[in-house]
């Protein structure tokens, strides 16, 4: 952790502190009816950068992580955070003005050609050899 904000390789013991009492036992879907997807952008706003030293540390954490855009789903997994109290804690930062939230297209998520788009850049990563997967 470089300056306060949690690294891609920081992998330290889980939270001690059970979801429920992070969100105050709210759940994700329970203002909007429905979830914010896991592949919503986040990043931080510089409200929320300067507001850092008062907030608490899940909300620290999220709003030093999303210095840079990512999603839910990755700031969950870097964090060591359940998706769902990352999901309610960045809809309380988003209505406090300290995080940018970006939904994406509903039809862009169900769209067949975006979806292989993504298969084949994934196997165009290389595995650990240095050779790209292309398993079928």
């Amino acid at each position: 952790m470089a300056d306060g904000i949690p690294g891609p390789d920081s992998v330290g013991p889980a939270p001690a502190v059970r979801p429920f009492l992070v969100t105050a036992g709210r759940v994700a879907d329970a203002g909007s009816g429905r979830a914010l997807p896991l592949e919503t952008q986040v990043v931080a706003t510089s409200e929320g950068l300067e507001a850092l030293a008062g907030l608490s540390f899940e909300q620290h954490d999220i709003v030093a992580a999303c210095r840079l855009p990512q999603s839910l789903a990755e700031l969950a997994a870097r964090l060591r955070l359940h998706l769902n109290v990352v999901r309610v804690l960045a809809e309380d930062l988003r209505e406090a003005g300290q995080l940018a939230v970006y939904v994406p297209d509903a039809g862009a998520t169900r769209d067949a050609s975006v979806l292989r788009r993504l298969i084949d850049g994934l196997r165009a990563i290389p595995d650990s050899r240095g050779v790209p997967s292309d398993t079928d």
